[in-house]
């Protein structure tokens, strides 16, 4: 299972750095509704992972990131998901709050899984959004990162 994860982390990355890339080439294009989607998805990717590591973490699900925070914090991410899924034991129940206060337990493997999808159901609304302002899709596909 932890080689799944290590592949389907680095399409997540790539596919980040590509949306990344794009902004940073058009920063007109770092709008109020781009900043928010962007900033949320690596946002709750940082949270996921610090509930993970049973860590203390000061960013809010929905704080706006300056565009010149998001590359770092994409990089940050990728870096501790990938350590977790080498050190931890994906079968490991990891009780944590949610952003209301409620108390959940899930599995490593399935947060992991939840990241991932969340990422990859964001980076679509970017797109889509990126589109409406003009600027043409790119594909993040994961069949094309696996080519």
């Amino acid at each position: 299972m932890k080689p799944f994860f290590t592949d389907k982390f680095q399409y997540n990355y790539n596919s980040n750095t590509a949306v990344i890339q794009l902004i940073e080439a058009q920063p007109n294009m770092y709008t109020h509704t781009v900043q928010k989607l962007l900033s949320h998805t690596l946002n709750a990717h940082a949270i996921w992972n610090h509930r993970i590591l049973q860590k203390k973490n000061n960013i809010g699900v929905w704080d706006a990131s300056h565009l010149s925070e998001i590359k770092p914090l994409n990089k940050l991410n990728q870096e501790n998901s990938l350590a977790i899924i080498s050190e931890k034991d994906l079968s490991q129940q990891i009780t944590y709050r949610n952003s209301k206060g409620n108390s959940y337990t899930n599995s490593t493997a399935d947060i992991l899984y939840h990241i991932l999808n969340h990422s990859t159901y964001h980076r679509g609304q970017l797109i889509t959004e990126l589109k409406t302002l003009g600027v043409p899709p790119i594909a993040t596909d994961f069949i094309l990162f696996k080519r």
